[in-house]
């Protein structure tokens, strides 16, 4: 297996958590920002490009990045917000590819049945919901982990680019304006919030944030052996999830059979 840190890329290169309380309206769900960003550190804006889908999708629920709009606005734009630009393809690239690997979806679904047996009622929403965000997490957590000073350097690269640049990119690029991005963004980078991701605890408190966010009953302490098993199935597939963005490889036949964990 490849070291996914090889992938770090020229930022020319173009192939979604809980934030302290900021008012109802911008209690921020779990989100994978590392994972789309840490490749790009050297370039702050596209860096911050990579998180625009996932911050509007907290700051400004009407709000959203297309790729074919962003294309066909590329050519309006100067330097600095064409990177921006550059860093939302990249997102939605990603995306595409991490979404539809084998490695995630058999993650997802392995998650999801372990969260299902602590939440038998099936009209209960929340195991799969959290079969997909604790895989996202962890992933970054993993990343974190095995590059220790990556989030130190994520946050410096955002540190560097201005919240209001950020706005106006996007409302060039999107099919409607946004007053509210600016403050979320400045309000992101105060919170450093993507440490709490290493600690089981921690993470089990941003995940009860997203519960109330989207109005599902709180989680409780009896998934943090879920969160435990979790991490260890993300140390032991973290590389394989990240080579679906990294590099393009032709992947496994799709089975959910338990042999594949």
């Amino acid at each position: 297996m490849s070291d996914f840190r090889s992938g770090i890329s020229d930022h020319s290169e173009i192939g979604q958590i809980g934030l302290p309380e900021m008012g109802e309206s911008h209690s921020n769900p779990a989100m994978n920002y590392l994972a789309h960003g840490f490749r790009f550190l050297d370039s702050p804006l596209m860096v911050a490009g990579t998180a625009v889908p996932d911050w509007l999708s907290v700051a400004d629920r009407r709000v959203r990045v297309r790729s074919r709009r962003i294309h066909e606005h590329m050519d309006s734009l100067d330097a600095d917000l064409r990177l921006i630009a550059e860093g939302m393809l990249q997102h939605l690239y990603d995306d595409d590819l991490f979404h539809r690997s084998v490695r995630f979806v058999l993650l997802e679904a392995e998650l999801s049945l372990r969260f299902r047996r602590i939440m038998p009622d099936r009209f209960d929403h929340r195991p799969a919901l959290l079969g997909h965000i604790v895989v996202e997490l962890l992933l970054d957590s993993f990343i974190a982990q095995q590059m220790p000073e990556v989030l130190d350097d994520y946050y410096a690269a955002l540190s560097q680019v201005s919240a209001l640049q950020i706005e106006a990119a996007v409302n060039i690029v999107a099919a409607r304006t946004t007053d509210r991005l600016a403050g979320f963004v400045q309000q992101f980078q105060a919170s450093r919030f993507l440490y709490d991701y290493a600690d089981d605890s921690r993470l089990l408190g941003r995940l009860n944030q997203v519960m109330k966010r989207v109005t599902l009953p709180p989680l409780d302490s009896d998934c943090l052996p879920v969160l435990r098993d979790a991490r260890l199935l993300l140390t032991q597939h973290g590389e394989e999830l990240l080579d679906a963005v990294v590099s393009e490889t032709a992947e496994p036949e799709l089975s959910l059979t338990r042999d594949n964990f």
